[in-house]
């Protein structure tokens, strides 16, 4: 052993036909048909991830885009009965008025029904 590494074995002289014949295969160019299928097939299949791939993205900007207009449509909703809520309350009139207790409902159940909504999306898109 010279510096630590270990003697080349000797190649029989099938072998090293068989090695040449390869190298003149490819060289030649006798299984390009061959690779160029597989290659062909990993393209097809790599084309059809990359296309799922795509869909689930622009899925989730899709449902985060409805989530987003969805809560910027309720803020919008539930602008005239908060100011009206706020309003009745700082003015120091009691909540017993039909319309301040149907503004104060409005407040809770609309963020409740919105949130209720969001859960079972994601539940469903989970499972």
């Amino acid at each position: 052993m010279v510096d630590g590494l270990a003697p080349k074995p000797a190649v029989d002289a099938a072998t090293a036909e068989k090695m040449h014949c390869d190298l003149l295969s490819a060289l030649a160019g006798r299984e390009a048909n061959r690779d160029c299928a597989a290659a062909f097939r990993t393209r097809r299949v790599v084309m059809a991830s990359l296309g799922v791939l795509q869909q689930q993205k622009a899925s989730g900007r899709r449902n985060r885009a409805v989530a987003v207009a969805a809560l910027l449509l309720m803020v919008l909703a539930l602008g005239p009965f908060i100011w009206h809520l706020t309003d009745e309350l700082f003015e120091g009139e009691h909540m017993t008025d039909i319309a301040a207790q149907f503004a104060l409902w409005a407040c809770i159940l609309s963020p409740a029904i919105l949130a209720a909504a969001l859960v079972a999306g994601w539940l469903r898109r989970r499972s």
